[in-house]
């Protein structure tokens, strides 16, 4: 569903109040960001956390272990596992600015809906899954701005809306993964669980045994349930994150040493490698004065 002219022309309006810009931007509503950008941008390493992004207008693009994505206008993205990705606005200009919602996805709230739909049927998911917005679930996030300054319709309204959300979500054609997350005994689920320990503890050696058993597998099913989600092993997984993270530091002004040894690698050497290799230029380019 896009927008007609009079709600985007108005979103455009409370973006620019916020001062939104390509990263997104935070709206005084909690688990609800804002992106607008007036031209294309480079290609950005970023995180996706578990969210989903609804286009207003223009196209976006990201890439990542599973392949790549465009989505556009009337298109929403839904993200069920932390993932490593490439991104980058693809449409946007003065006239019609790129325009994006991204509202936080909260496991809990799943969970706690998951036995409303049949969860049986087989489907692919994925854990980047572009599709179609429907009605429903933009008409939900596009009553969310309406909130902003009123504490008193936030504290009746969000959770409702909230609520909201995650069943269309899960609704939704693109839910499949989100589907198989909200069940906790599923793969899905406990790859979820491996995928936020790697993150909370990216700068440790990797124990993939350790991990199976955090995730109630045995090493070789882990392996193949790993794959299935996030199209990559666990030691690549944990590779693009520690250098996604390193990028991060360096551009806040830590040294090239620092940034090697704060996200786990041992050796200098093997970190301006991989980084190089990875982002087409040596680390010490991508540092800013502290």
């Amino acid at each position: 569903m896009i927008p007609d002219p009079d709600t985007i022309a108005a979103l455009d309006r409370f973006a620019r109040r916020l001062g939104a810009g390509p990263v997104p931007a935070a709206t005084g509503i909690p688990g609800l960001a804002i992106v607008r950008a007036e031209a294309p941008t480079e290609m950005e390493h970023i995180r996706y956390r578990p969210l989903v992004c609804l286009v207003l207008q223009g196209e976006k693009e990201a890439s990542c272990a599973q392949g790549t994505l465009r989505f556009g206008a009337g298109e929403s993205l839904i993200v069920s596992h932390l993932m490593p990705v490439r991104s980058r606005i693809t449409r946007a200009s003065a006239p019609q600015p790129y325009l994006a919602l991204a509202h936080d996805i909260d496991l809990d709230e799943l969970r706690a809906l998951c036995d409303r739909f049949d969860g049986s049927q087989v489907e692919d998911a994925r854990a980047l899954a572009p599709g179609e917005a429907d009605a429903a679930l933009a008409g939900a996030m596009l009553r969310l701005p309406a909130l902003a300054g009123n504490p008193v319709e936030q504290e009746v309204m969000l959770p409702l809306l909230k609520r909201e959300i995650h069943y269309r979500l899960l609704m939704a054609r693109n839910g499949a993964m989100l589907r198989r997350l909200a069940r906790p005994g599923s793969a899905a689920s406990r790859i979820s669980r491996a995928t936020g320990h790697l993150d909370a503890h990216a700068g440790e050696p990797l124990r993939v045994a350790e991990l199976a058993a955090l995730a109630g597998m045995s090493v070789s099913s882990f392996h193949q349930h790993f794959r299935d989600v996030t199209g990559t092993t666990p030691l690549q997984y944990q590779k693009e994150l520690r250098l996604v993270e390193a990028r991060r530091q360096l551009q806040a002004g830590q040294s090239v040493t620092a940034a090697a040894f704060g996200v786990g690698y041992g050796s200098p050497t093997q970190f301006s490698r991989e980084y190089a290799r990875k982002f087409g230029a040596p680390p010490r380019n991508d540092r800013r004065p502290a």
